[in-house]
């Protein structure tokens, strides 16, 4: 594996392309820590050490490195984009001129890639206010008395909404120049780096514990990560045959191929659908405001917002099983695959081409899909019984179990297989050895 990075390093333009890719994170990573014009950045540090990141801020802190709570420029992260996209992919079953788009090939795709670039504005617009709003009114850090934004100025906060706007924009234009000119995936590869860069501090409070203690906590981190390579890698490969057919003197098809379905088809989507319903309820409790004592908002802190609560582990692992159904159901259309195998004569063998090859991927992807959906459920709450060893009061940032591993796994894996194929074609052994 060091020989093949060797091998990459030393040819010219794929040393281009990972060097540019580094320097973007640099910059990015500058930005995230940037304060936003009109915060106090010495009362924001003051507030952040007795801070407990909980409810909906453990979330949107993770995607965004811990700029979230520091108010800085690239304070909203990576999230807007993120929303914006899945909004804009289910939207493409439900509206014609969308899905009409998606069939148009690069064309539409473009079209859509703006749509989402509209909405990712819209929606950072609409968290920058308020997050504003929240840091403006003292509920941003609990009960911090440290004035966050002093002056208390319309100008003042209307600046600060602009500026993380703005620097949303900009996190767009970033991730796509990685894409064009770099490697991996760029918004992806932003989002590894936002987790990257909390694990140290994680770490930290794993050391505190003891040195027994980390090394046992990494071993079974190491343990962790292995089986999610494992799951992430793991596929029902269906047998595809295609007749042969006659154009004009030339013979084609009659070969044999297979189709793909993952155990686990819907990724880290259904995680994120499940960690941002279920703390909705905490953030509208916040926004309201009101007595905090009220009976309402104490049985949403002790059962939904506390992480180690069984209703909160409960709740989580089956709105995780119950989005990944869905989003499956959504994205992967088994018709649409039956009449695109027709269509090219492919036929599944011993399966009749037409509904009952689509009853019969609808079959198999039901049959994988239940392992599929145990296996994130699992892997997501496996930070809750951590809970007590690093004597944090979140679970999002661990960095060996919830959305967190399952990124950086699931960004490293494709990362790893973009550079492969990269020195495949250029006559390099790759990783795989």
């Amino acid at each position: 594996m060091l020989g093949a990075f060797r091998s990459a390093l030393a040819t010219p333009d794929l040393r281009k392309k990972i060097l540019f890719t580094l320097g973007i994170i640099v910059l990015y990573r500058v930005g995230a820590l940037l304060p936003s014009p009109g915060v106090s950045y010495p009362n924001v540090q003051a507030c952040l050490a007795n801070v407990q990141q909980d409810g909906i801020y453990s979330l949107l802190n993770l995607f965004s490195g811990g700029a979230l709570l520091q108010l800085s420029v690239f304070a909203l992260g990576i999230m807007p984009y993120i929303t914006a996209s899945i909004i804009i992919q289910l939207l493409t079953v439900v509206i014609p001129r969308f899905e009409q788009l998606k069939k148009e090939g690069q064309a539409g795709q473009g079209k859509l890639t703006q749509y989402t670039r509209y909405l990712t504005i819209a929606l950072a617009i609409l968290q920058a206010t308020g997050i504003v709003a929240l840091a403006d009114r003292g509920q941003l850090f609990g009960d911090c008395p440290q004035d966050i934004i002093p002056g208390d100025r319309i100008f003042t906060l209307i600046l600060i909404v602009v500026t993380m706007t703005a620097g949303t924009a900009v996190i767009m234009w970033l991730g796509e120049l990685i894409t064009e000119r770099g490697i991996g995936n760029g918004m992806s590869l932003l989002m590894f780096v936002n987790i990257a860069a909390r694990i140290p501090y994680e770490g930290k409070i794993i050391w505190d514990k003891g040195p027994i203690t980390f090394t046992v906590i990494c071993l079974f981190g190491l343990a962790i990560i292995a089986s999610v390579v494992f799951m992430e890698q793991g596929q029902r490969r269906i047998p595809v045959q295609y007749a042969k057919r006659m154009i004009g003197r030339r013979m084609y098809g009659g070969t044999s191929t297979y189709l793909p379905l993952k155990v686990n088809q819907a990724g880290v989507i259904p995680v994120i659908f499940a960690s941002s319903l279920l703390y909705l309820p905490d953030l509208i409790s916040r926004l309201i405001g009101g007595a905090q004592d009220s009976g309402w908002q104490r049985w949403i802190q002790s059962y939904l917002v506390q992480q180690d609560s069984w209703v909160h582990i409960l709740v989580y692992f089956s709105l995780i099983i119950f989005f990944t159904y869905f989003y499956i159901t959504i994205t992967f259309n088994v018709n649409e695959r039956a009449e695109e195998m027709r269509k090219f004569g492919g036929f599944i063998p011993g399966i009749r081409p037409g509904r009952p090859t689509s009853e019969y991927l609808s079959y198999v992807l039901s049959r994988i899909t239940l392992p599929g959906s145990i296996y994130l459920g699992i892997i997501a709450i496996l930070p809750n019984f951590f809970l007590s060893v690093t004597g944090s009061g979140n679970n999002q940032n661990f960095p060996f179990g919830g959305t967190a591993v399952l990124i950086m796994v699931g960004v490293g894996l494709d990362t790893v297989k973009q550079i492969e194929s990269q020195l495949m074609q250029r006559n390099y052994e790759g990783f795989l050895r």
